[in-house]
């Protein structure tokens, strides 16, 4: 089960966490990157052209489903579990994805729905990932910081989560079973280095390095 492991920046950590907790009006985070974060990026990295400067576009959640299978069909928990989970954590309706091709390994055939994903944009977007950063990340079990090199050459970011839980629209204990899923942010006008300046400077708890004696 996740627990609460507290914020991430004390007071400033609670206030963050209130806010994600109402999320109405303007996205917090998406006024923070455009009146602080974007001269930030122009200080540090020299970019001064707003049509140059690096962009979140979307946030994509992932459920593979396809281990579940029962046969040629999902058992109907699993199902209504997943695009449940996604609904309630996204406030958007998940689609579920067919398999294109067969894959003996991993005991999928062509056709068989094997995975449930959401693609957020815009303001839903900005939303999920406040609430991600101040209410989710805090209440992962021994959490230590995300890992910052899970980035590609374009700049886009993965992260796997291991349980449901840690979102608190999700009650664990009205849930048949426990799952996870991949979070991916997709970037435009970016690289590895900038996103990661971004993110940062959003609030996502990065690993910080350690430090020796």
């Amino acid at each position: 089960m996740a627990k609460d492991k507290g914020k991430h920046k004390g007071g400033e950590g609670g206030a963050a966490a209130a806010e994600a907790m109402r999320p109405s009006g303007p996205p917090r985070l998406k006024t923070m990157y455009q009146d602080e974060i974007c001269k930030k990026v122009t200080e540090k990295f020299g970019i001064s052209n707003p049509m140059q400067m690096p962009r979140l576009e979307k946030i994509v959640v992932n459920v593979n489903m396809g281990r579940h299978l029962e046969g040629t069909k999902l058992p109907p928990q699993v199902r209504s579990t997943v695009l449940d989970t996604l609904t309630a954590i996204t406030g958007q309706k998940p689609i579920v994805v067919k398999a294109k091709k067969s894959v003996s390994n991993f005991k999928v055939r062509e056709g068989y729905e094997t995975s449930a994903m959401v693609t957020m944009r815009r303001e839903r977007m900005w939303h999920f990932l406040d609430r991600l950063i101040n209410l989710a990340t805090p209440r992962i079990k021994d959490f230590r910081g995300l890992n910052d090199k899970a980035f590609d050459r374009q700049g886009s970011y993965s992260i796997g989560l291991t349980e449901q839980g840690v979102f608190p629209e999700i009650n664990m204990a009205e849930v048949t079973f426990t799952h996870g899923m991949n979070i991916n942010f997709c970037f435009s006008n970016s690289n590895a280095e900038l996103s990661r300046f971004v993110l940062g400077e959003l609030g996502m708890p990065f690993r910080k390095p350690e430090t020796s004696n």
